[in-house]
């Protein structure tokens, strides 16, 4: 069981360290609730456990998960309630192991394919021409962030950042975090003030 727990907060850094290592940034997306009034909510708080909470403890991401999360909904004009908030965060972080394929023209001995494969056996190149299959696998993470009306029980946005976890990301956890859900935050309908 220990062993179980300690390869899930593992896994949870690598995810959480999921943007920094993102060339072109990572994927964003956003739903949000239309007939939610985001004007009306004056407080938050966090759901208890979190979504990233594990064994019975709060991790060390779950605590940059809230202190990132805590700082973009301030920046927008929210007061934090341990007692009684309006809205309720939740986190939610997934990491998957993926395999990119990309096929490209190689010069080694080969004869007939050509540099893309359109000559396909009609007539030969020159014969130092193929196509080479390279498989490369890495991590894939996803943090999903949902912001829910406590009275209502009811999700009103939720905002999902996917990108390529790196060894880069993992040097620093925290940055990643920061950026992961600052990147989510871009898609929410309050902007900061």
């Amino acid at each position: 069981m220990k062993r179980r727990v300690a390869i899930g907060a593992i896994r949870l850094a690598c995810l959480a360290a999921l943007v920094a290592g993102c060339a072109s940034g990572p994927t964003v997306r956003a739903e949000f609730d239309p007939q939610a009034d985001f004007t009306r909510y004056a407080t938050f708080g966090f759901a208890d456990p979190l979504g990233t909470d594990r064994a019975g403890y709060q991790t060390m991401v779950s605590q940059y998960l809230k202190a990132a999360g805590r700082r973009e909904l301030e920046s927008r004009g929210f007061r934090y309630s341990e007692t009684a908030p309006e809205l309720l965060v939740n986190f939610n972080a997934q990491l998957n192991e993926k395999l990119r394929v990309s096929t490209l023209p190689y010069m080694g001995p080969a004869y007939g394919m050509g540099y893309y494969g359109y000559r396909g056996g009609l007539y030969g190149a020159w014969p130092m021409y193929r196509d080479e299959t390279i498989v490369t696998p890495y991590n894939e993470g996803t943090l999903n962030i949902d912001i829910v009306d406590r009275a209502r029980r009811q999700m009103i946005w939720e905002g999902v950042t996917i990108g390529t976890v790196t060894e880069k990301s993992l040097e620093n956890v925290r940055a990643a975090i920061d950026a992961a859900v600052a990147a989510a935050f871009t898609k929410f309908p309050v902007a900061p003030k």
